[in-house]
């Protein structure tokens, strides 16, 4: 209970600010940030140009990912002629010609295993030639059972 009173009414000195306590701790900070880092000027200098470029390069590896995200959605608008995205097109522009879409991601967007790779095949089918396979194969699968089976 002290404790919660306390810490409620706190000390009531404390924000006058009467010239007390406050200056020591802003004295016992280093103003430079080498210092407060442990390293010398040169050193913090030097781990400083490291880290901005490692930061331009992780800026740049994250930029191409999202060009190659952005080609192989270009690439499949096309394929099942959707309409095109405007932003796909300017995040290709501001990578420049430097994406290459992995090929993971080719295999995937080939799909000719997948379902809508099979349908995407049954468009390009003839039906007349299909309906002839198909009553061929029937008219084939009945002279072989006539020839097998003593009853039909």
């Amino acid at each position: 209970m002290a404790f919660l009173i306390k810490s409620m009414i706190g000390n009531p000195l404390s924000g006058i600010g009467l010239g007390g306590g406050g200056d020591k701790e802003e004295e016992a900070a280093p103003t430079d940030p080498a210092k407060a880092a442990g390293m010398t000027r040169e050193e913090y200098e030097e781990y400083q140009k490291q880290v901005v470029e490692e930061k331009m390069e992780r800026d740049a590896d994250f930029l191409n990912k999202k060009a190659e995200r952005a080609t192989l959605r270009v690439c499949l608008r096309d394929k099942y002629r959707l309409p095109k995205s405007e932003q796909d097109d300017n995040m290709i522009e501001m990578a420049g010609d430097d994406v290459d879409v992995p090929e993971e991601l080719l295999k995937m967007e080939e799909g000719k295993d997948s379902l809508m790779g099979q349908f995407q095949n049954l468009q390009n089918m003839d039906m007349d030639q299909l309906k002839e396979k198909a009553s061929a194969t029937v008219t084939e699968m009945k002279t072989k059972a006539e020839e097998k089976c003593s009853v039909m």
